[in-house]
């Protein structure tokens, strides 16, 4: 098992989740590793994120890029309209895109999506009655959206609490470090663990997120 570190604590984010508290207590109850973990992390959770469109929007621009080199392209992505919304991307000339530092793909893929917002192919407004699984369809059938990406819009958009987003590097390389003293750890052995996470899955990936990375998390 890792060393154990103090996490210093951070400002309070935004109103979490109803059921944080909830899924903390019963994290702390069944699982070794949260009982240690959660109160190193201290007075953070998660917080929602943005619109829809512009949260997998802003997925797509920062796709294969750093930060900084994400945040700016966005910035200037941003600024060719005076609002962000599926018809003003459809509005924008595709010099204008690529001008603002877009490659001709993610052009395509933002294009796509802001195809899928407005003709009505996602069932936005039905979202929250619908479960994750059918939500990742539609997500993955849009152009540059991953299945990583659709667990993470689940996780920080749609702040759905049992998602367990198994295609996150940082995810598995956490549960190595903490259930496998660092050991190589499968999607078979990544599931095992979680089993005593449900129904609060993403809370749990949250806080060994937050364990390797003390700043909030985000995607």
């Amino acid at each position: 098992m890792a060393a154990t570190k103090k996490i210093a604590d951070a400002p309070p984010s935004l109103t979490p989740p109803s059921y944080w508290e909830e899924a903390c207590r019963h994290l702390t109850k069944k699982d070794r590793v949260m009982r240690r973990l959660i109160p190193q992390v201290g007075n953070v959770a998660l917080s929602q994120r943005g619109d829809a469109f512009t949260t997998l929007a802003r997925s797509i621009v920062g796709q294969q890029v750093s930060v900084a080199s994400a945040q700016r392209v966005w910035d200037q992505f941003a600024a060719l309209s005076r609002s962000m919304t599926p018809r003003s991307v459809l509005k924008l000339k595709v010099d204008d895109m690529r001008a603002a530092g877009l490659s001709a793909r993610k052009v395509e893929y933002l294009v796509d999506l802001a195809l899928h917002f407005d003709s009505g192919r996602l069932h936005v407004k039905q979202w929250d009655e619908m479960d994750d699984q059918a939500i990742v369809a539609e997500l993955v059938a849009i152009r540059g959206i991953s299945r990583w990406t659709a667990d993470m819009f689940l996780i920080f958009h749609l702040a759905r609490p049992n998602v367990l987003p198994l295609d996150d590097a940082t995810l598995i390389q956490g549960i190595s470090q903490h259930y496998f003293s660092g050991d190589p750890v499968s999607r078979s052995d990544a599931r095992e663990v979680a089993d005593a996470w449900k129904p609060w899955c993403s809370v749990a990936s949250w806080y060994i997120w937050r364990s390797l990375a003390p700043l909030p998390v985000d995607y």
